[in-house]
Parts: C-alpha cells; structure tokens; sequence
C-alpha cells in the first residue's frame, strides 16, 4: 500500500472520528430515577447538563430524611444516564473502533502487522 492512500485513510478517519464527537457533543440523554422524581440531563460525553428534582421528592417534616433520599436519587438518574451514554457511544465509537482494529493500518492496535497481535 502507498503512503498516499495511507495518509488519505488516516484523514478519513480522522475526519470521521471528528464527526462522532460532535455528534455526542449534540445528543442529549436523559436518565431518571423514582418513578421520574429525579431527571438528569447529559451530553452524549457524559457531562451533566441538567439536574430537575420534583418537588413531590421533598418532605419537609423528615429533612434529613429527605435530603438522603433525593441525593440517592440523583445518583441512581447519573448511573441510568452514564448507561445510556455508554450505549451511545459505542453506537458512534464502536465502527470507527472496529475500522481501525480490523483495517489493517500499520502501528494501530489491532491493524496492520500479521502475526503480532498479541494474543
């Protein structure tokens, strides 16, 4: 293979690569915990963009109580978003992953040099 077509691979790639970040970037994933008391909004990075908390989550007369309940609340939305966002990515990472470990580009994991694969 030519050093050109390489070069116009690795762009492509790259460029492609480039894409699948905007577009997690651009997608926003929700997650949600207690029956919807608690919504977390995220980027497809996995940045929380936004947290709303019903105020049905509140009870005034048990403070304590209350503020213990919606914090594991917030965590459990977190996690169900995170899976979401794990799922996404690997939607939008997972052929351009696969395009590198399968493709056969010298000096990438998993391409390129017959009989090193490490396994």
């Amino acid at each position: 293979m030519d050093m050109q077509a390489l070069l116009q691979q690795a762009q492509q790639m790259q460029q492609q690569l480039m894409e699948a970040q905007q577009q997690l970037d651009d997608t926003t994933v929700e997650g949600t915990a207690g029956g919807g008391l608690v919504k977390v909004t995220v980027n497809g990075r996995g940045t929380v963009n936004d947290i709303t908390i019903d105020p049905a989550a509140v009870d005034t007369s048990e403070a304590s109580e209350t503020a213990q309940n919606i914090s594991d609340l917030v965590l459990a939305a977190i996690r169900d978003a995170e899976s979401s966002v794990e799922e996404l990515q690997q939607e939008k990472m997972g052929p351009l992953a696969e395009g590198l470990g399968g493709g056969g580009m010298p000096g990438m994991p998993g391409g390129g040099m017959p009989g090193l694969s490490g396994t």
